[in-house]
């Protein structure tokens, strides 16, 4: 049975009506980049708990989930009430295997994700654990509108700190943009587009981004496809 601890609500962020990050201070046992917790409540004497995973490094002091709001949902719209000082419950022990020792050898490390699924890879990227291993690093998230890439400007500046190693594109689905390819990520992998616009090569078709797959010089962690 899982432990819970208390966490105090240091900030709730709200990027957009529906997206929002809730950064909390709890004492958790260690836990690696990429893996996730349960947060929960009690609403109308029952404990309603669902998982999310991890934005924020193991290293750093505040814990941090990114998440949408599910307008029927039992727990989101609750979170996205909270204000600092509250109290919100959290599993004292993190959970998961998507992780880096998991991920074969490989030149190309492609990151693929949707939505909120971004949280672990800039776990992943701030940690910086387990990535020299790689030649490039490709993280491309994926969504409705340009409003939602949330995360754009830590995403920019890691491609900073990875000086050249680290790619980053971002894919939106119902609007044009500038920067962004238009469009859904298997659509793009099977007519090319995503390789043009990086520069690197992906020898892959969209049943691809269903598991985990590797070559001797790519490999693909899919993440909420």
């Amino acid at each position: 049975m899982a432990e819970w601890v208390n966490a105090e609500v240091k900030e709730v962020k709200n990027w957009t009506d529906a997206l929002f990050s809730l950064r909390v201070k709890a004492p958790i046992d260690p836990f690696i980049a990429g893996q996730f917790a349960k947060l929960a409540l009690e609403i109308d004497g029952e404990r309603v708990q669902r998982a999310y995973s991890y934005v924020n490094a193991p290293k750093d002091d505040l814990l941090e989930f990114y998440l949408v709001t599910v307008p029927e949902g039992k727990l989101s719209p609750h979170l996205q009430t909270l204000r600092p000082g509250d109290q919100v419950m959290v599993t004292k022990e993190a959970a998961g295997f998507f992780v880096m020792d998991e991920v074969p050898e490989c030149k190309t490390l492609w990151m693929l994700a949707t939505g909120t699924a971004i949280g672990p890879y800039l776990s992943m990227l701030q940690q910086g654990e387990g990535l020299d291993r790689f030649e490039n690093i490709v993280l491309v998230h994926a969504a409705r509108y340009a409003a939602d890439l949330s995360f754009l400007p830590l995403m920019q500046q890691l491609q900073q700190h990875y000086q050249g190693k680290l790619h980053i594109q971002t894919v939106v689905s119902r609007e044009e943009i500038a920067g962004s390819l238009t469009g859904r990520v298997p659509a793009l992998i099977e007519n090319g587009e995503l390789e043009r616009a990086t520069g690197l090569s992906l020898d892959a078709d969209s049943s691809h981004v269903d598991a985990v797959r590797a070559t001797r010089r790519w490999c693909v962690i899919p993440s909420n496809y």
